[in-house]
């Protein structure tokens, strides 16, 4: 992984329109803003700083070693954004677990689903920014 015009690209535009299908579904959709017990602004800032972090795993997980053996961008994309998106599923089940008593199995699969969709989205960007972004110093390894 290399950080280049690409990444720092891809980086920046896969984690605003991430935290925006995010802000969308839980601050719109769902309307679950209102049921928070803290400041708003923590709530901006965290999810900033963990779109940023997703963003930057995404790009990681796209350009890794077994990745590279997808050709098409695309897919590749659509592979890591699934994969990415599947795992921060899990881990947010596993860590909520004791406040999310109450979920039926219709729900954990709609946010299944719209997690994996979401980082489809952002892996789609990146591989867009890989295809039309130039950076004279980029080698493919």
């Amino acid at each position: 992984m290399r950080l280049n015009t690409r990444f720092y690209i891809s980086w920046l535009l896969g984690s605003i329109c991430m935290y925006l299908l995010f802000y969308f579904w839980h601050g719109v959709f769902l309307n679950d803003f209102k049921k928070i017990n803290f400041p708003f602004e923590w709530l901006i800032i965290f999810t900033v700083i963990t779109y940023f972090a997703i963003s930057f795993i995404l790009y990681a997980v796209y350009e890794s070693k077994p990745m590279k053996n997808i050709y098409n961008f695309f897919v590749r994309g659509v592979v890591s954004g699934a994969l990415v998106g599947f795992v921060i599923f899990i881990v947010s089940i596993v860590v909520t677990i004791s406040i999310s008593r109450h979920l039926t199995i219709k729900h954990l699969m709609l946010d299944c689903i719209w997690q994996i969709c979401e980082q489809i989205i952002g892996g789609l960007i990146m591989a867009t920014v890989k295809v039309f972004v130039t950076d004279l110093r980029h080698e493919e390894v």
